[in-house]
């Protein structure tokens, strides 16, 4: 990014273009199921189990999933087949599209070609990602007429969004039924598709959807389009957040039963709910034990439809909460145990979405994490490899468990780069202080590359990360580049530390060290989350030294300003390029101090990128300490942009630096800053060491 920019005036359009990511507080801590050496840790391709399926492949549904009919046995999915462990689309729709039973394990991210691909699911399948790590992008599954005993499980299936709110031509599902039965969905995070999350449709029926995340989306959930009054299911302990409509819309159901769901519409964010639950034509619903949270018109009915509701909670709710008529007695068709609505916000936030390990049947020795592979680093030779990068290189590709690398203190000279298709990569020094172990490299923007050209701002990087899932810990990222010593060399003199371009990034006690643009927090693409977690660390420079459209944490850190190449102090703490709807920068509980001048650095200015004016950089800054270098008016201007046409803000802030709330210093309230913590940036992430 280049300090000066575009005088041109340009006016921001305030729309929906992209969609806020509302993703679920809680996750346990991610791991990898155990499936022995016959599939092992690290090696590529597809491998097939010799012993006896994991113990959680054995685990049946609840519900109407549970019940016999249509001559299926409850449902068991691919029970009896072969386990097979897939990393690439070929291979996933090798396997779920066969005759025959599989236990298929989803192992890392597998990408749809097209965008929108749903893959055609045959019967006796169950399908289910390897610890937290099996991630289905921008496409999902089909699960067509007499498709039948099918589970899908512990599987993110995300963004295939295209763009368009309220999209009528983009039919892209996270899972469709079209006259499919005896279906399980279960501790799943579907989120942010161009259309529904989950679909029922044309007399589907014996399903059960339990335990997952449905958030980020228009249409959640849509049961029916039929005139038959066939489908039988259960919908139980999901947490449904920041969605607008069908939550679910249950149309022509002949026994829909609904408990311990949680629905939460939060405050301050760009999606409203329009309705919640919604019981339409000839349905019959038992509602139980839900809560509902902020939600407009939580409970409604046609005037055909029957709604007994029992034990649901209402806070902040609005609008038409309806029940009449009579249903059935789910008891009449299966056992269940109801939880106390009250409790729903604590244990679904724990407990909904992909685990660690999923199944209670589960033995030690299938749930346990794969222990992370360890390749050591040396300048010396006493490690494994000479170079942090031929380390990297040594990651298999798809890899889908952790893999540590180890570097012992040094100075690596040297540029790195961690491409997207190896996450899980820790990247950690081994001495005794994050300054024993040093990455360091010179390249700048204008810095001419072997090849021709320059590398330009994101490409000076000394070190690049691509991949999900990296961490960064006990180790200093630096840029040396010298800039006084080439002013009359190389005009563009940004020069990044540290890019990283991918999400669930955490990078923990480590120094990042640099002048303009430090540290650049970027996602893969527009439309892609990328979340990043600082915590306990120092990043250091002048201009723009935290900047990017990533979706950003720097907690209990210190933010060090420094003097410009000339001596003088003027700078400027974060340049974010936030995509509307998206949470940009949040500085908590942090310090931001240095050897500069009192009054001379904003905390922030608007970085429009390319001059996008549909983006809406953001920046919060709240409970940490500012130095007496920040402005009386910390926020300014960029490139014709100003930002006060997008979100600076701070709150409970304290310091010489620190200032009351003015038109030129917007505070949150207390209301807002409830809904600005740590947590509503991590968005279901809790980032854990490994």
């Amino acid at each position: 990014m280049s300090e000066p920019r575009s005088k041109a005036q340009h006016r921001r359009r305030r729309s929906r273009t992209a969609l806020a990511v509302g993703v679920p507080l809680a996750l346990t801590a991610a791991g990898a199921f155990a499936y022995g050496p016959d599939l092992g840790v690290l090696g590529g391709g597809v491998r097939q189990a010799s012993a006896a399926a994991p113990a959680w492949s054995a685990a049946t549904a609840d519900g109407f999933a549970s019940v016999n009919s249509l001559g299926q046995n409850g449902t068991y999915g691919g029970r009896g087949g072969k386990t097979v462990t897939v990393k690439t689309l070929a291979e996933l729709e090798k396997y779920a599209t066969a005759t025959e039973p599989y236990v298929i394990v989803v192992a890392g991210t597998i990408t749809m070609n097209p965008v929108g691909k749903e893959i055609k699911v045959k019967s006796d399948k169950t399908i289910v990602g390897q610890g937290t790590s099996g991630h289905i992008v921008g496409g999902g599954f089909f699960l067509g007429q007499g498709v039948h005993n099918v589970i899908i499980r512990n599987l993110t299936i995300r963004d295939a969004y295209q763009g368009i709110w309220n999209d009528k031509d983009h039919d892209f599902d996270a899972i469709q039924m079209d006259g499919a039965h005896h279906v399980w969905i279960d501790h799943n995070d579907l989120r942010h598709m161009a259309d529904g999350l989950i679909d029922v449709r044309k007399d589907s029926t014996n399903v059960t959807v339990s335990w997952n995340r449905l958030s980020d989306n228009n249409k959640t959930f849509g049961i029916g389009w039929t005139e038959n009054v066939k489908t039988d299911i259960t919908i139980h302990h999901n947490w449904i957040r920041e969605t607008e409509q069908r939550n679910p819309s249950t149309d022509n159901a002949a026994h829909a039963h609904l408990y311990n769901n949680f629905l939460e519409d939060a405050p301050g964010t760009a999606i409203k709910s329009s309705y919640g639950n919604y019981a339409r034509g000839g349905t019959k619903m038992v509602l139980e034990n839900s809560l509902f949270q902020g939600v407009r018109n939580p409970v409604i009915k046609d005037s055909g439809a029957a709604i007994v509701q029992r034990g649901n909670l209402f806070s902040g709710t609005s609008g038409r909460n309806e029940s009449g008529g009579s249903a059935f007695d789910p008891k009449a068709y299966y056992p269940y145990t109801l939880d106390k609505a009250d409790a729903l916000p604590a244990l679904l936030k724990s407990q909904a979405g992909p685990r660690g390990s999923i199944g209670t049947t589960a033995t030690a020795a299938s749930t346990k994490a794969a222990a992370a592979t360890t390749l050591t680093v040396a300048q010396d030779g006493s490690g494994q490899y000479r170079t942090v990068q031929a380390a990297v290189n040594a990651v298999p590709a798809n890899n889908p468990s952790r893999v540590v690398i180890a570097v012992k203190p040094g100075t690596y000279r040297e540029l790195v780069k961690v491409p997207s298709n190896k996450p899980h990569v820790t990247i950690q020094g081994t001495g005794g202080s994050r300054k024993d172990t040093t990455i360091v490299y010179n390249n700048a923007s204008g810095t001419p590359k072997p090849g021709g050209g320059t590398y330009g701002t994101g490409g000076s990087a000394t070190v690049a990360v691509e991949a999900d899932d990296f961490q960064a810990r006990n180790l200093t990222i630096s840029n040396d580049f010298d800039e006084k010593a080439n002013q009359n060399v190389i005009k563009d003199q940004q020069a990044v530390a540290l890019r990283t371009a991918a999400d669930k990034v955490f990078l923990d006690g480590i120094i990042v060290s640099g002048d303009q643009d430090t540290l650049l927090l970027d996602t893969a693409s527009k439309d892609r989350l990328g979340r990043v977690y600082v915590a306990n660390s120092y990043v250091i420079g002048n201009v723009d030294f935290i900047f990017g459209r990533a979706t950003a944490v720097v907690d209990r850190s210190v933010i060090t300003l420094k003097k410009r190449w000339n001596g003088t102090s003027a700078g400027y703490v974060t340049a974010p390029s936030t995509a509307a709807n998206r949470k940009g920068f949040l500085i908590a509980n942090s310090t931001v101090n240095g050897d500069v001048s009192a009054g001379t650095f904003y905390l922030g200015r608007p970085w429009h990128a390319g001059g996008d004016a549909s983006l809406d950089p953001q920046t919060t800054v709240r409970n940490t300490n500012l130095s007496a270098a920040i402005k009386s008016t910390p926020w300014t201007d960029m490139s014709g942009f100003s930002w006060k046409d997008d979100r600076f803000a701070e709150y409970g802030n304290r310091g010489p630096g620190a200032g009351p709330a003015g038109i030129n210093r917007p505070h949150l309230t207390d209301a807002q800053a409830a809904n600005q913590e740590v947590a509503d940036w991590l968005q279901g992430w809790t980032p854990s060491a490994s």
